[in-house]
């Protein structure tokens, strides 16, 4: 259980630009790089005539001004938006008011379950929880254009508004940040769930489509394998996990330095939460116990 996924770091960005990826997609990416982002947010422009976009990305006027001359004389009938973290969904309402076009997504910004006594958000900053969507997408909803149509797929984990969008005339996959191929993708509670993650890898693991169009860096050409070791990895952190605390470990920060072997210092808060968002799987499946209840400060041993 120790497979890892073949990350992708070759990605040039192309910052202004509308890269042409399909016949019907073409992708922008935000200058917005860093730690979480890679080298920025794409937005993805799906269509011809008639043009759905994908994440318009953060609030930026200079990505705003690059949407919109790869937009043209187009028109714009959809604004889509997989989740509602800051570098994805802010910029929707000001493309919006450009366009006349109506924002769709899941919903509002919210987490994944209910803050215990005296928890707090650690990714408060990053969620966009201002974002009203014009109109709600449910799991299976379809949104369509000239020559193209778009299947909202519900993968809540990463956030629990979380969609991705199958576009069938190519058999693609619009990923968001559920699977992406430069890194793992953060599960960090109360904003997102493991067991919502897991499930949601096993929902794409049953589909078709083998091109995924991630929220940052390159696009997937083999995405079934890809999801599959995905999984696998998961598992085998899952097993890490309880190694370290068969080893003795009670604390998240010394399961970190164990498993996380030269990390990122600027990356530990997020493995942090990674770790909690697997204990917390491991203690609703009766695997772990904790010291109350589960959060990072918490001490955990094997039940």
């Amino acid at each position: 259980m120790s497979a890892s996924p073949q990350f992708d770091l070759a990605f040039d960005p192309r910052y202004g630009d509308a890269v042409r990826l399909s016949p019907l997609i073409r992708r922008v990416t935000a200058n917005n790089p860093g730690p979480f982002t890679f080298h920025g947010t794409n937005s993805y422009l799906v269509g011809n005539r008639q043009l759905a976009v994908i994440d318009p990305g953060p609030l930026d006027a200079a990505h705003l001004n690059a949407l919109l001359r790869a937009v043209g004389d187009a028109e714009v009938v959809a604004i889509l938006v997989t989740h509602t973290h800051r570098d994805h969904s802010p910029l929707s309402y000001r493309l919006a008011r450009h366009t006349g076009a109506p924002v769709l997504a899941e919903g509002p910004h919210r987490l994944a379950r209910p803050l215990a006594i005296g928890e707090t958000e650690p990714l408060d900053g990053s969620g966009d929880t201002s974002f009203r969507p014009d109109c709600l997408l449910s799991d299976g909803e379809t949104v369509s254009g000239d020559g193209w149509r778009l299947t909202a797929i519900a993968t809540p984990g990463h956030t629990a508004n979380h969609l991705a969008f199958a576009l069938e005339e190519e058999s693609a996959l619009f990923s968001g940040d559920h699977v992406m191929a430069w890194s793992t993708t953060i599960v960090a509670p109360p904003d997102g769930s493991m067991v919502d993650y897991m499930a949601s890898l096993d929902r794409l693991l049953a589909r078709t489509e083998e091109r995924y169009y991630p929220g940052h860096g390159a696009f997937l050409h083999t995405a079934q394998r890809f999801v599959a070791d995905l999984r696998v990895h998961r598992l085998g952190r899952e097993a890490a996990i309880l190694k370290r605390l068969e080893a003795g470990d009670v604390a998240i920060p010394d399961m970190v330095r164990a498993i996380y072997v030269g990390l990122d210092a600027k990356l530990a808060g997020a493995a942090g939460l990674s770790v909690l968002a697997h204990l917390e799987d491991l203690v609703a499946r009766g695997v772990v116990s904790s010291d109350g209840v589960p959060g990072v400060a918490a001490h955990f041993r094997p039940a």
